[in-house]
């Protein structure tokens, strides 16, 4: 399956500007990340640290930020992974599910539920 990007928009009160970029969408990935350095200049503080399982199987642990999360005329909040400043932007599954989209692996595209499960 080929890449699915879509244009996400971080922000939380007290921070200067929000952070606006194109994210991957990364179904194997629970948390969304974006650039540490990017979000510490627009305001974003550290709320913690957690250590994350990266694709080639090797533990890091990175800071995370707290930001309202909106992408495709959604929005949810969610934990932010502040990653190294060349990372790529990510789009994690917690972000995706929360507000009822899914990743339809026959055309690439998102796709919206119906209805978000409740069971």
């Amino acid at each position: 399956m080929g890449s699915v990007y879509v244009t996400v928009k971080l922000s939380r009160p007290g921070v200067k500007l929000p952070y606006e970029g194109l994210f991957l969408v990364d179904t194997g990935a629970t948390d969304s990340m974006a650039p540490s350095g990017v979000l510490k200049e627009l305001g974003f503080e550290a709320r913690g640290k957690m250590p994350y399982e990266l694709a080639n199987g090797e533990l890091a642990e990175y800071e995370f930020t707290l930001a309202d999360i909106e992408f495709m005329g959604e929005i949810t909040s969610g934990r932010i992974v502040m990653g190294p400043d060349k990372a790529e932007p990510l789009l994690g599954v917690t972000a995706l599910e929360s507000v009822g989209i899914i990743v339809d692996p026959t055309n690439r595209q998102l796709k919206r539920l119906p209805a978000i499960p409740l069971k």
